[in-house]
């Protein structure tokens, strides 16, 4: 290659880093301002519980089941474009949710938003690893999710911040950022990667995903609240039962399936994506728990929430660089694993909290849960998307993506069916309107047995992650790593046969 054509692609990987980079913090940032700001949300617009819950529900939803569209589209169109447009659809939601007049109202912005995280998503980990070299993609992993670390870390104490002047402002602050993304992106990103040929998209497992995902989650969040034999909840399980293995029968015998299953025919493909699952499952019902015990058990102002709130997300932003660091090095696997157990740790010793206990025992334990997620996530992502082809990275990214956030989905879901068990509504609404500080210990009992209960599970389904992580081919340097990602699947797969001890 010539010097300057290697200079300029060089030079090319940081400008594309920094791009999808922006979109990281952009949907990190939109995730904490809007969880700190429930409780004001509830009252402000005067919504149901279920209906709050929902508020976040349905972004995760839409962006769940849309992000492997997103990635199909992507890989036949290109992803400077579908990036690109992905920061106009999320600027217009963001606006559009700011003048929203009522909960029902709110989560139809909210799944219009959906579509925009879904192809930033998408898009986001197919652009790095399309500009970067597979001795550096650890590393530039770890840093875009650094930059969601620190993004974590503003989003609750910017979202405690705006909403002492409005709860509008929670949404407006992201208009400003997708102008400057959408810009970005347009002037510096490229189309690298060789469109995929095969043409068409799998609107019949789309549709059979999105309706079974959400019965599944409709029917635990309000079987929690109300009672598991409602019709609603009952129909929504039915629902779930049928669609949802019916979507994976489409899915196999499909000419352009959403969720292209041959990938998972890569041992370490199938066992990182496993484990990324898990990971949804068992960490992101946290911030929703502590938003809640930090404004409702202890009586908290959303500013101090937010900040209370920090522990987690500079754990993330200090272990997540490192790890990718060393994961380029020596291998992700058992790093991985580690990471699933620090994190059953620190979810583990949540459940000695009380309603009086000191800020150092919940900020250290969620410190220690950041610290896990970071060892995880970036060698986990990128070892899954260095196993796979140039021109199949946007489906990949989309089924890590799928998997993760349907765990995340499906733990919110959980914990709020979990935490409102049992409790009277009264106590309930004070509870989620941060109204909570006239309760008496005996009034707040239920709700923090509940959380016990609920971080329990959790702490054991990451212990059940740490043995997923094991399970998949050793991955080191100059076997798995060495690996070149524009080779055929067929020649992956050798490899990663070859890296089996």
């Amino acid at each position: 290659m010539p010097k300057h054509a290697a200079s300029t692609a060089d030079s090319y990987k940081w400008w594309a880093l920094s791009c999808t980079s922006l979109g990281m913090l952009l949907v990190a940032t939109n995730s904490g301002t809007l969880i700190i700001a429930l409780p004001d949300l509830e009252r402000a617009l005067g919504t149901s519980l279920l209906e709050l819950v929902w508020v976040i529900l349905a972004y995760m939803i839409s962006s769940t089941v849309l992000v492997l569209t997103a990635g199909r589209l992507s890989d036949l169109f290109g992803r400077k474009q579908a990036f690109v447009a992905a920061f106009v659809i999320f600027g217009l939601a963001s606006l559009g949710a700011g003048f929203a007049t009522g909960g029902t109202s709110l989560i139809i912005w909210r799944i219009i938003q959906g579509v925009g995280g879904a192809f930033i998503f998408a898009n986001g980990p197919a652009l790095v690893t399309d500009a970067f070299p597979k001795e550096r993609l650890g590393f530039a992993m770890g840093t875009n999710a650094m930059v969601a670390a620190v993004g974590l870390i503003l989003g609750p104490v910017l979202g405690g911040a705006l909403v002492a002047i409005s709860w509008q402002w929670v949404f407006w602050f992201n208009v400003p950022l997708t102008i400057i993304g959408a810009v970005w992106s347009a002037v510096v990103l490229r189309e690298l990667a060789v469109r995929d040929a095969q043409r068409g998209l799998d609107i019949a497992g789309t549709l059979t995903f999105v309706v079974g995902l959400t019965g599944l989650v409709y029917a635990i969040s309000r079987g929690g609240l109300e009672s598991w034999t409602e019709m609603p909840v009952v129909v929504g399980f039915i629902l779930a039962a049928i669609l949802l293995p019916l979507f994976v029968l489409i899915e196999r015998h499909g000419r352009a399936p959403m969720l292209d299953l041959s990938i998972f025919a890569n041992r370490l493909f199938a066992a990182a994506t496993g484990a990324a699952f898990i990971n949804g499952l068992s960490r992101f019902a946290l911030m929703f728990i502590f938003v809640f015990y930090y404004q409702g058990a202890q009586g908290d102002d959303p500013i101090t929430a937010g900040l209370k709130l920090a522990p987690m997300a500079i754990g993330m932003l200090i272990s997540s660089p490192l790890a990718g660091v060393w994961a380029d090095r020596h291998g992700s696997r058992a790093l991985a694993a580690g990471g699933m157990l620090v994190t059953a740790a620190g979810l583990a010793l949540m459940t000695t909290m009380e309603p009086q206990s000191s800020y150092w025992e919940s900020g250290t334990w969620l410190a220690l849960v950041g610290i896990g997620s970071g060892m995880f996530n970036s060698p986990n992502t990128a070892a899954m998307m260095g196993t796979v082809p140039a021109d199949r990275r946007g489906v990949a990214s989309g089924a890590r993506t799928v998997l993760q956030n349907t765990g995340a989905v499906i733990s919110i879901a959980f914990v709020m069916a979990a935490v409102t068990n049992g409790i009277p509504k009264p106590v309930l609404f004070k509870i989620f309107s941060g109204l909570a500080t006239g309760l008496s210990d005996a009034q707040l009992r239920p709700f923090i047995e509940n959380m016990h209960n609920a971080l329990w599970v959790l702490a054991v389904i990451s212990l059940i992650g740490a043995g997923v992580s094991m399970m998949r081919p050793k991955h080191v340097k100059g076997q798995a790593d060495d690996y070149n990602v524009a080779d055929d699947v067929e020649e992956a797969i050798l490899e990663e046969v070859r890296a089996v001890p």
